[in-house]
């Protein structure tokens, strides 16, 4: 093999590897989480029976039945579970669809993965990245600049004003 085949291999060998989807996931810095050592026993003593079914069971809330919907202050939006700060209120905006919705959130405090839950939709869900309670689904028709909407479970949140 020729220099310039080894380098050529290198550099091609470095893309891949470099290449989203493709590269080795990031250490998950609250896998040590005492949040995510608590049984579901005490969970479900912790929590209301609504927000326990939502945060712990990926169960939904009514629309339009959380107090959050109208929240409006400047603050932070945190999970109910942990109290991670999840979004700022100045993301938030009203998607009409009965659910606290937000265009982004604060980098490092969510995690996503496909939910299967219905067979003929693939939905992204997230949970808080600290204690993985469910908080929502994202879907692709939020406002800009990201033209996301991650519509938020209401009792899966607690609001912490400026």
């Amino acid at each position: 093999m020729s220099l310039l085949d080894r380098r050529t291999f290198l550099l091609v060998s470095a893309a891949v590897c470099a290449a989203p989807g493709l590269a080795l996931a990031a250490p998950d810095k609250y896998a040590a989480s005492p949040w995510r050592k608590i049984s579901d026993a005490e969970w479900k003593k912790r929590l209301p029976p609504e927000a326990y079914d939502v945060l712990r069971h990926e169960g939904t809330e009514r629309p339009f039945a959380s107090p959050l919907l109208n929240e409006h202050r400047k603050g932070v939006f945190a999970c109910l579970g942990c109290g991670l700060p999840l979004f700022r209120s100045d993301w938030k905006f009203d998607s009409g669809t009965g659910w606290p919705s937000f265009y982004t959130y604060i980098p490092d405090a969510l995690g996503k993965k496909s939910d299967h839950g219905l067979p003929f939709e693939e939905r992204t869900e997230y949970h808080c990245i600290q204690c993985l309670g469910h908080q929502g689904h994202v879907f692709n028709d939020g406002p800009k600049p990201t033209g996301l909407r991650y519509c938020n479970d209401g009792v899966a949140l607690k609001f912490v004003p400026a």
